[in-house]
């Protein structure tokens, strides 16, 4: 459906009540950040908490086809309302131009898309909202960075010192703005044809971990090469129904939901701002 532009200079009321909103960023393409993303949020969900997504990747907006919606997004004048997929709410660009067309746009006009995203959705209330950055560090990325109100980033990455310096670029960026790093994923860390076999390193091994060193923060998880992770993304599936509940990127994606509950407590338990609090809900795996 056609996309009816915000008129930007318009001071926004308040749409939403989200305890926390997350960018999950990685300076450039190719590393998996909107898998990242999406299986996240499955992973946030199925433990009991409220999710939504938002995709600002005007040019090439991927999360649609990992996630497709239960109910379309709609808009009341100019106010979004966002889809339902799999009971997470989510906005993307995907939702305004047919699928395979071109996002021919300029930079000001993409810069204004995003700034309708932030200030006009109606999210309603959620504990996170988790917003996958485009690749780059450009304008776009510092609308998002400087007006989403953001409480801390992901930074994702894969093992090979040729991500990682991209990954740094995007770090400098959120120093910048005085975001704080949550933590490092690093995606595609090893391959294990079993939970009893070796683990393969195919693009070499530790960088997420020393990029976490380096800045500081935690290693929040690392995720297996996994044929079942690419395989429900390119079908649209959850990665946590019950038929691929053997595969070792579910218990990876759980970890990393669990290891990011802790560390968002143990940041806010360290922070002087009232950020809320959050009992860690943990549902058993079938």
């Amino acid at each position: 459906m056609p996309l009816k532009m915000f008129d930007s200079k318009k001071k926004a009321a308040p749409l939403s009540s989200i305890k926390n909103i997350v960018a999950i960023a990685a300076g450039k393409g190719g590393v998996g950040k909107s898998t990242v993303t999406v299986n996240l949020a499955l992973a946030l969900q199925r433990s009991g908490y409220s999710v939504g997504i938002m995709d600002t990747d005007i040019y090439g907006p991927s999360i649609r086809k990992m996630l497709p919606e239960d109910i379309l997004p709609g808009q009341n004048g100019e106010i979004l309302i966002p889809a339902i997929c799999q009971g997470i709410k989510m906005i993307s660009m995907a939702y305004f131009r047919k699928e395979n067309e071109a996002a021919a746009v300029r930079a000001p006009i993409a810069n204004g898309i995003i700034i309708q995203f932030i200030k006009t959705v109606q999210w309603g209330e959620l504990d996170f909202l988790l917003i996958d950055f485009p690749p780059g560090t450009g304008d776009i990325q510092l609308t998002l960075a400087q007006q989403a109100n953001l409480n801390g980033a992901i930074l994702v990455t894969t093992p090979q010192e040729v991500a990682l310096l991209d990954v740094r670029k995007a770090a400098n960026l959120f120093s910048q703005v005085k975001v704080p790093v949550i933590g490092i994923v690093e995606n595609m860390s090893y391959y294990q044809k079993d939970a009893d076999s070796e683990k393969v390193y195919l693009f070499g091994q530790g960088g997420g971990e020393r990029l976490a060193q380096e800045m500081k923060v935690s290693l929040l998880g690392s995720i297996p090469v996994d044929s079942a992770i690419s395989r429900c993304g390119d079908e649209g599936k959850s990665l946590f129904s019950e038929s691929e509940y053997s595969s070792g990127g579910v218990q990876a994606f759980f970890d990393l939901a669990k290891t990011f509950l802790k560390q968002m407590v143990s940041d806010k338990e360290r922070s002087s701002n009232e950020l809320g609090s959050f009992e860690i809900i943990w549902k058993e795996m079938p």
